[in-house]
C-alpha cells in the first residue's frame, strides 16, 4: 500500500463521534467526541439521542481532524466511513456526512465494516501480516476470526447472546455504577477479591469456541440479591468483590476459549485482540499468558485504539482502497453486517439481514 495515501476516516456507529486523518500508517489526527453525559441518566445508550448528537457533531469532528492534521480536503486521496454495523441512526449520519464530502470534493468514497476496522487495527499499529487469529471483543460483539485479508474473515466461534462489553455495562447497572460499565467495573475490581463469589464460567463444559455471558450477568444479580436479603444492602467492599469475581469469570472464559481457537487455527503465529473490552488490563494479561503458552506473538493495540475511533476506519478504508474498492452515492447504511459472509449467523437474522 502507498505510504503517502492520505485518508479521512469517519466513525459514528454507536455513541462516539469520531474523525481521523491517516497518511500511510501515520495517524496525523484522531478526534473522538463522546456522548457519555447525554446517556448517563438512562443507564445505557439511547439510539435516538445518539443519532441526534452525531448529526450535530460530525462536521465539527471532521473539521477538527483536518485542522489537527494540517490537511485540506482537496489533499485527501479518499474518504472512508463506517457503513455498518451499528445503531442505524448513527451509521446513517456518518454515511450521509461522508457522501456530502465526497460529492463536494470528488474524492473516492469507501464504505467500511466497523468490525473490520477493529480486526485490521493490528496491521496499522504493528504491521501484522496476514493471516492471524483475532479476538474481537467489544460492547456489542465477541468473536474469534481468522483474518486472511481486508475482506477475508473466517469465524471460529463467538458469543451466542450478550457480548462481554454488554455484560460489563449490565453488571455496572445492577450495582448502581456509572456507564459505560467497562472501565468502572474494572476500577472497582482492583479493590476486590476475585475469589469471594463462585460465579459460573459458561460453556466451558462444551467443546468449541462459542461463548455465553448472559447467565453470568444473571449470577451477579443473584449474588447481589442474596446480599441484600441477608444484610439489607451491599457495602462498598461487597460491590468491589462482585466486580472482581465477575471480571475474573469473564477473563477465564475468554482465556480458555482463546486456547481452543489457537488449537483450531494452528500456524497463525499471532494472536491479536481488539475492541473496547481489550482495554481491560486483567483480560489483556490473561490473553497474553495464553499466547505465550502457545508460543504465539501477542498483539494488542494501544488502549486509545481499542475503543471506537476513526483512525481504524481510515486504515481499513485505505486497505480497501488499495485493493480497488470504490463506493458510489448509493452506499447504504447497514445495521447488521457480519464479517464472515459464509458461516451460519450466530444470532439469527431478519429483514435487515444476519446479526452476526
Amino acid at each position: 500500500m502507498n505510504d503517502d495515501l492520505t485518508v479521512l476516516g469517519i466513525e459514528s456507529s454507536c455513541d462516539d463521534t469520531a474523525a481521523a486523518v491517516l497518511r500511510g500508517r501515520e495517524i496525523l489526527s484522531s478526534v473522538v467526541m463522546g456522548q457519555a453525559e447525554l446517556h448517563a441518566a438512562f443507564g445505557g445508550v439511547v439510539p435516538e439521542i445518539a443519532a441526534r448528537a452525531h448529526a450535530e457533531k460530525l462536521d465539527h469532528a471532521v473539521e477538527a481532524a483536518l485542522a489537527q492534521a494540517g490537511v485540506e480536503l482537496r489533499a485527501l486521496d479518499a474518504i472512508a466511513v463506517t457503513a455498518g454495523p451499528g445503531l442505524i441512526g448513527g451509521v446513517l449520519s456518518g454515511v450521509m456526512c461522508a457522501k456530502g464530502l465526497a460529492a463536494a470534493t470528488g474524492k473516492p468514497l469507501i464504505g467500511v465494516n466497523h468490525l473490520a476496522g477493529h480486526a485490521l487495527t493490528p496491521r496499522l499499529t504493528d504491521g501484522l501480516g496476514f493471516p492471524y487469529l483475532m479476538l474481537l471483543v467489544s460492547g456489542g460483539h465477541c468473536q474469534f476470526l481468522v483474518v486472511r485479508g481486508p475482506e477475508e474473515f473466517t469465524r471460529l466461534g463467538g458469543t451466542i447472546d450478550d457480548a462481554p462489553g454488554e455484560a460489563f455495562d449490565k453488571v455496572a447497572k445492577l450495582l448502581g455504577l456509572a456507564q459505560p460499565g467497562g472501565p468502572v467495573v474494572e476500577a472497582e475490581a482492583r479493590r476486590g477479591d476475585p475469589k469471594r463469589f463462585a460465579l459460573p464460567r459458561p460453556l466451558l463444559d462444551r467443546p468449541g469456541c462459542d461463548m455465553s455471558f448472559s447467565g453470568l450477568k444473571t449470577a451477579v444479580l443473584r449474588a447481589r440479591d442474596a446480599l441484600v436479603t441477608e444484610k439489607g444492602g451491599i457495602t462498598a467492599q461487597d460491590r468491589a468483590d462482585i466486580c472482581a469475581s465477575f471480571q475474573a469469570a469473564v477473563a477465564d472464559v475468554l482465556a480458555e476459549k482463546t486456547r481452543r481457537a489457537l488449537a483450531l487455527a494452528p500456524g497463525m503465529g499471532a494472536l491479536a485482540v481488539a475492541g473496547g473490552v481489550a482495554a481491560n488490563g486483567t483480560i489483556r494479561a490473561a490473553l497474553e499468558t495464553v499466547a505465550a503458552q502457545d508460543r504465539a506473538t501477542f498483539v494488542a493495540p494501544p488502549l486509545k485504539l481499542c475503543t471506537d475511533n476513526a483512525a481504524m476506519i481510515a486504515w481499513a478504508g485505505a486497505e480497501l482502497f488499495a485493493g480497488g474498492q470504490r463506493d458510489g452515492m448509493d452506499l447504504a447504511a447497514r445495521p447488521r453486517w457480519p464479517l464472515d459472509q459464509t458461516s451460519t449467523p450466530m444470532l439469527g437474522g431478519g429483514k435487515r439481514g444476519a446479526k452476526a
